[in-house]
């Protein structure tokens, strides 16, 4: 994007870099045989004593005395055909949308139950932005800046951001230990107010993106732990797994009494486990031998079975099963 001064035979250039926001093209004389260049995705502003006086918003090659001076025909200059030149201010403005990596420098201490100091998380995300109010921009910016950079709204957006952080994780975190969960809620919140904090500069957030939390070291490998428990749901599982773990992945090798303890203390337990399990199953109402359950059952009752409960033989009467002698009744 630039300036041919053809009449004079100098060329003159704006270097405009992909990480600027806006260029500003000041006190150059503009004369006949000038032309204006526009690359794809910017738009040039015309200004003339600090005043808009036209905008191009199309990419191509612009001829001063056949297309540019009929649009600006307000312009004092142009209005005599530009024999002695003008002085004009052109501001080239990048249109795209902006991209730009975020991270907290430091750990923030976010309120949670049972800490006192906080939890300390960090994050890290994308936010995109652009220009979309020009008389903003240059009220705000542009009229004292010759160029901005992104470098220098990643600034302004970083200032504020770990505000915005202590504010909507508390507000839409449902659940400290799993923030990403709710990512999509907390980035919405800040999206909201980076954008207000940037609606005066002309600029509006396109999109706020929370990429994941992070926490220290020992809490996440408690949360770890936990979920790990909560897989398994048994503690004695849990044990006997990690132990069979152990000796696949060869930590116990080398033999000797370590060895030899942790295998004993692996029997041990699974026998234990057994042995719990036996005798839950020998205590258990559910597992009483049919016979005691018909004997109960024909006791309590008072009425004589058809079939001995003892040896299943048929009784067509009496208080004695014929066969065998057992009580009927």
């Amino acid at each position: 994007m630039f300036f041919r001064n053809q009449f004079a035979n100098v060329v003159e250039w704006a270097e405009f870099r992909d990480d600027m926001i806006f260029y500003k093209w000041k006190n150059r004389e503009i004369k006949r045989g000038s032309r204006l260049i526009i690359r794809p995705g910017q738009d040039a502003i015309f200004l003339y004593n600090g005043k808009i006086e036209g905008i191009f918003t199309d990419d191509g090659d612009y001829d001063i005395a056949s297309e540019i001076i009929p649009f600006l025909s307000t312009l004092k200059g142009f209005k005599f055909g530009f024999n002695s030149g003008l002085r004009a201010e052109v501001l080239f403005v990048n249109t795209k949308d902006f991209v730009v990596k975020w991270g907290t420098k430091n750990a923030i201490n976010i309120p949670a139950p049972g800490m006192p100091g906080g939890l300390p998380i960090r994050a890290n995300g994308t936010v995109n932005f652009k220009v979309n109010d020009y008389v903003a921009l240059i009220d705000k910016i542009a009229g004292i800046r010759d160029h901005y950079f992104v470098e220098d709204v990643k600034i302004r957006i970083t200032a504020v951001l770990d505000q915005l952080l202590m504010k909507w994780i508390p507000m839409a975190g449902k659940d400290m230990f799993n923030l990403q969960a709710n990512a999509f809620e907390i980035a919405r919140g800040i999206r909201e107010d980076l954008d207000m904090q940037l609606m005066d500069s002309g600029l509006t957030i396109t999109g706020f993106n929370i990429m994941s939390f992070n926490y220290p070291k020992e809490i996440q490998d408690m949360i770890t732990k936990n979920a790990s428990h909560g897989m398994i749901g048994d503690l004695g599982r849990y044990q006997q797994v990690s132990m069979t773990d152990a000796f696949a992945s060869g930590k116990l090798k080398g033999g000797g009494a370590a060895a030899d303890m942790a295998g004993m203390m692996m029997g041990m337990n699974i026998a234990g486990e057994m042995m719990k399990k036996f005798n839950q199953k020998e205590s258990d109402p559910k597992t009483e031998p049919a016979a005691e359950k018909a004997e109960q059952a024909g006791e309590g009752s008072g009425k004589r079975p058809n079939f001995c409960p003892n040896c299943g033989t048929k009784v067509s009467g009496g208080n004695f099963c014929a066969n065998c002698g057992y009580k009927l009744v």
